[in-house]
């Protein structure tokens, strides 16, 4: 009789343990999403809040201990400025008529400690893929969630983009951008009615 109980214990003790450590599937619950750059006039930026995603995610006791996939998806025409004559030349950049969506999709990402992650991942931009390293900072909320907050330096040569110009060529686009991003995520299985597009 006691070894029959020892034997319901250790499997209950082992259901329990990977239950605490599976892997979990995550949307994303809040996005922004910014792109910043200089002009010969003014520096600008551009913004979006309309990103989705979802991510395969490891939780330990509450903890980020490892993450198996992340992937983001935002219409182009959704990253806008306060100009809407800025934001027709950007999407004649961007080419938005043949590539309405912008996608990034993690390749790896390493744990530096507590709150630092290296992510290596690939960028499409106006149909164009290129993997780029980014130091994320990731904070666990006390609901659950997971904020990711991160930059990149990139060019628009590095997606084939020629910098953009207005005013007859006046204006000039400097060649450098910054994109940065602060999204969160939440546990798909108490958020199911959310909307994911792959």
């Amino acid at each position: 009789m006691k070894t029959i109980q020892l034997i319901l214990l250790t499997l209950v003790i082992s259901i329990l343990s990977l239950q605490v450590n599976a892997q979990k599937k995550y949307t994303i619950a809040k996005a922004v999403f910014e792109v910043t750059g200089t002009s010969t006039v003014h520096d600008w930026s551009m913004k979006s809040t309309e990103g989705t995603g979802n991510a395969n995610l490891i939780v330990t006791d509450s903890k980020l201990t490892d993450i198996k996939s992340l992937t983001i998806t935002l219409n182009a025409e959704s990253i806008k400025s306060s100009k809407t004559s800025m934001d027709e030349v950007a999407y004649e950049a961007l080419d938005t008529k043949n590539h309405k969506i912008v996608r990034y999709v993690l390749k790896s990402a390493d744990k530096v400690n507590e709150t630092t992650w290296d992510f290596t991942g690939s960028y499409t931009i106006a149909g164009v893929s290129r993997d780029f390293k980014t130091q994320v900072r990731i904070t666990a909320n006390e609901n659950g969630n997971f904020t990711l907050k991160g930059s990149n330096r990139v060019t628009f040569g590095d997606f084939e983009m020629a910098p953009p110009t207005a005013a007859l060529g006046v204006v000039r686009t400097g060649k450098d951008l910054t994109i940065l991003f602060n999204i969160t995520l939440t546990d798909f299985a108490k958020n199911e009615n959310i909307l994911v597009i792959k």
